[in-house]
């Protein structure tokens, strides 16, 4: 039984850390150059503090993940909740396709409000499942609501 639920964490936690090894693969072909050249506001985070702030995130995004998985599975809520989480996980790696892949402040832009938006979506329909679990995503909700702020500024700026 302990087996179980260990292999639950891992994979929650593996399903959330995917998003972002899936934008990473956007990400690398043009932060070095593309982004680098770019006009950035004062409050643009270095790189690495970035990385570090996002695989922080993603594992609390997997947890919240675990939490709702331990939920029956069955009821109407828990579906919901697990739909919109998973349009949230897409959206979130198109966002570095967007962005970085296309190399577009715009797209990006315009996918980081529906980034925004599903976040405040996944937020709501965990809580009715688990308040812990929606709780757990207050700070990818505040480090997005800053990275949204930075592709807008960016997108001004250039």
């Amino acid at each position: 039984m302990e087996y179980l639920k260990t292999a639950k964490v891992v994979f929650s936690i593996l399903v959330s850390l995917s998003a972002g090894f899936v934008g990473s693969i956007f990400t690398a072909q043009t932060v070095d150059t593309w982004y680098e050249g770019l006009a950035k506001p004062w409050f643009a985070p270095p790189g690495g503090l970035i990385s570090v702030i996002w695989i922080t995130l993603y594992i609390l995004i997997g947890i919240s993940l675990y939490i709702v998985l331990t939920k029956d599975l069955t009821q109407k809520a828990v579906k919901v909740a697990l739909g919109v989480f998973g349009v949230q996980l897409f959206l979130n790696a198109l966002w570095s396709y967007l962005f970085f892949g296309l190399t577009s402040p715009l797209y990006g832009l315009v996918g980081i409000v529906a980034l925004w938006i599903a976040i405040a979506a996944t937020i709501y329909t965990f809580r009715k499942v688990s308040r812990k679990a929606s709780y757990l995503l207050y700070p990818y909700i505040v480090w997005v609501t800053i990275a949204l702020a930075l592709n807008y500024s960016i997108y001004v700026m250039n």
